[in-house]
């Protein structure tokens, strides 16, 4: 009879599955739609502020969606065009629309390490606590992911939910484990997440803990800031 695999090996392999497909990958703009734009998405792509408040006074919808159902206020992030996105809020674009892969402007500028573009997101009224991607979770989990910590400090500052469950049981604090390389980024973004009051105890779907994970994957950093914290 066949033994169960140890949870710890689950997670790494589920992990390591995840980050070999690339299947938390969002999808910009190509350069043939890039091309193809016209309107407000055009406009939105290339930065031009005054083209927009144009365009919308003309009658263009600011919620418009393209055939990836993304806004022009989603491609201005993608593009970090900072102005473009304050000229489509002021328009009326909603700053908390989800495209296709349900990812928003503030998820979108979290993944690619835009710090500018995650201020002017939130600024411009934003959420860092909407549920995002086809994982359920949030712009904060996205950014433990990657190590993106000040990112991570940012979406903290902004309230973003601290021990928020994806639909693979994990935490943004054990995906900073999980999804990493154990190296300073991710020790970096674990400290933020600990020292913000994340839940130290609160487990992964098989009730494997982040000092376990931490500790079975030989992150020696990451378990000593957990243990002096409280984790069990």
């Amino acid at each position: 009879m066949r033994s169960k695999p140890h949870a710890l090996t689950t997670a790494f392999t589920l992990a390591g599955a995840l980050l070999a497909t690339g299947a938390a990958a969002q999808a910009p703009p190509s350069a043939v739609e890039l091309a193809a734009y016209t309107g407000l998405h055009a406009a939105a792509a290339r930065g031009d502020a005054a083209g927009i408040a144009r365009l919308v006074a003309g009658g263009a919808d600011p919620n418009g969606r393209d055939a990836y159902r993304r806004t022009p206020l989603h491609v201005a992030a993608y593009r970090s065009q900072r102005e473009a996105m304050r000229a489509l809020v002021k328009a009326g674009a909603d700053p908390n629309a989800l495209e296709r892969d349900r990812y928003d402007v503030v998820t979108i500028a979290a993944v690619a390490n835009d710090l500018p573009a995650l201020e002017r997101a939130l600024a411009l009224g934003a959420s860092a606590r909407n549920v995002t991607s086809r994982y359920d979770g949030t712009a904060l989990i996205a950014a433990a992911h990657l190590g993106h910590h000040e990112v991570v400090r940012t979406l903290i500052r902004a309230g973003a939910a601290l021990d928020h469950v994806n639909n693979l049981g994990w935490t943004a604090l054990i995906e900073s484990i999980v999804l990493g390389d154990g190296g300073p980024r991710r020790v970096a973004t674990l400290k933020a997440l600990v020292e913000a009051g994340a839940d130290v105890n609160l487990g992964d779907r098989s009730g494997t803990t982040p000092l376990a994970l931490a500790r079975g994957r030989g992150y020696r950093e990451m378990a000593a800031i957990l243990a002096a914290a409280g984790a069990r």
